[in-house]
């Protein structure tokens, strides 16, 4: 059985799989039962893998095809010598066709189902989740809403299978309440919704079972959602210079907040520019660099100062610590205008807000509260749909758009990468101008606006799950990453 942790980069809808399966089935390569069984095998295989001293194993059925598979695994399990206990949330009546089959062969194996109860008491090694496939579109209620509490509160590791239950398949979205599971083996092609939003908290591990469906069953469909993996930066020459490797003008730093411009120029310096150079507010310029000399500190007061740096620069980031006061909107409204690469974030965003345009060559990177007033809607709403907000912010704004969260969005015209890197611990401030400043870094470099915003979240992630390896999530600055981020584009993209 094809299952892997190496993830593929493609990911899919619920409704691109079902044109996948069911071309196998209408075509007869395979039968839907087929299909079932191999599913099945797959997560009791994982079960005796990763739990070989598990002996006794819960399984939480529904009525659909997830419960079809569900049975499955109790059939291996009992036929393995395991003590299998299946709940069943629905009634018996409710399963048909496949699903039915594989109930009729669990029994016929000499198994046995309870009625799931809400004061069930149940002693496993393992649960397995089979109550609720890809196809949910409603809230979870009732029974499967106290099945799922009760596989919660259980102090057992826990397998979903293709999907921890109560998760919307498609946009990662808790329909409700949803089962933590420590792993999710998914069937024939990964599911967009379990790389984002709130999904990260549910899955755990995910595997992915392709049912070794032939090739000739995904020429119907086309992924136009991917995963960001990394890609390596090409070798310096040996005759280089500074020159070749960019300009980065950051714009940014009104009285007291000087910290979030120095920040990102540190990140753009730490990744490689040859350049960076700081616009900020004149009573921040003496000081910024006296814990990094590297940076070239200007004092700007008006739009007419503001002109000659912008000449001179590659790429620009515009609105760490720009502030909402007069001087941060005299020198958005400069810089915006510019026909240059802008990077815009922060007080950037919040005045793009109140000042909406459309460019083609800059990327935006709101967290969830900015994309929240750059779209007029609110934060339950993006949360909802990331996917849909992602690309609602790029018809809008254009460019490019990387919507911050877990399972980072990068959205372009015609395409939405998922960068799953990075940790809780980044949920300290700063860690937005640092990226900010790691993806004017690249785009001084060479790299398009796309690869950029791909490249820089990952990396920026990747730098943050460095740093907590030793001392922990909690306590992680932003400026701790800037080492990491140097160590990570010079040898771990190399490698």
């Amino acid at each position: 059985m094809d299952m892997t942790v190496n993830l593929p980069r493609e990911l899919y809808s619920t409704q691109q799989i079902k044109i996948v399966e069911q071309f196998v089935i209408q075509k007869g390569i395979l039968s839907g039962f087929t299909l079932m069984e191999r599913a099945g095998n797959a997560v009791f295989e994982y079960v005796q893998y990763s739990y070989p001293s598990a002996k006794n194993m819960s399984i939480f059925c529904g009525s659909g095809n997830n419960a079809g598979d569900g049975y499955i695994v109790a059939t291996r399990a009992l036929q393995a010598g395991l003590n299998v206990c299946v709940y069943s949330v629905s009634e018996i009546t409710e399963l048909q066709g496949d699903a039915l089959l594989a109930y009729q062969q669990y029994i016929n194996a000499g198994g046995n189902v309870i009625p799931f109860q809400i004061d069930v008491i149940f002693d496993s090694d393992i649960i397995i989740d089979a109550l609720l496939g890809t196809g949910l579109n409603r809230q979870v209620m009732q029974k499967y809403e106290q099945a799922i509490n009760a596989i919660n509160e259980s102090r057992c590791p826990v397998i979903a299978v293709d999907i921890p239950s109560g998760l919307h398949a498609d946009t990662g979205n808790v329909m409700g309440v949803a089962v933590e599971a420590n792993a999710t083996i998914t069937f024939i092609g990964l599911k967009q919704g379990l790389f984002t939003g709130f999904a990260v908290q549910y899955t755990g591990k995910i595997i992915l079972a392709s049912l070794a469906l032939p090739d000739i069953a995904w020429q119907r469909v086309s992924s136009s959602i991917t995963r960001v993996l990394p890609n390596a930066l090409p070798p310096r020459p040996k005759y280089a210079h500074k020159g070749h490797f960019g300009h980065v003008l950051v714009i940014g730093g009104d009285v007291g907040y000087s910290g979030a411009a120095r920040l990102a120029g540190m990140a753009a310096l730490r990744v490689g520019a040859g350049l960076v150079s700081i616009a900020t507010h004149p009573d921040n310029a003496a000081v910024m660099n006296i814990a990094c000399p590297e940076l070239m500190c200007h004092g700007v007061a008006n739009s007419t100062q503001l002109h000659d740096l912008l000449e001179k620069a590659s790429v620009i980031v515009l609105g760490t610590g720009l502030g909402q006061r007069d001087w941060g909107k005299v020198l958005f409204t400069t810089a915006i205008n510019c026909n240059k690469p802008i990077i815009v974030d922060a007080d950037g965003l919040n005045f793009l807000a109140q000042f909406p345009k459309h460019n083609p060559q800059w990327i935006l990177t709101p967290h969830v509260g900015e994309a929240s007033r750059l779209l007029g809607s609110t934060i339950k709403t993006i949360q909802k749909n990331r996917f849909e907000a992602a690309q609602t912010l790029q018809q809008k704004y254009g460019g490019v758009v990387l919507l911050k969260g877990a399972g980072t969005l990068i959205a372009t015209d015609n395409q939405i990468a998922i960068s799953n890197t990075g940790n809780p611990g980044m949920a300290s401030g700063g860690m937005g101008d640092v990226l900010a400043g790691v993806i004017a870094s690249l785009v001084a470099q060479g790299m398009s606006l796309e690869d950029a915003a791909k490249q820089g979240a990952y990396a920026h992630g990747i730098a943050a799950d460095n740093a907590v390896k030793q001392d922990g999530e909690r306590g992680l600055l932003a400026s701790d990453l800037l080492s990491y981020l140097r160590h990570w584009i010079n040898h771990e993209r190399q490698s």
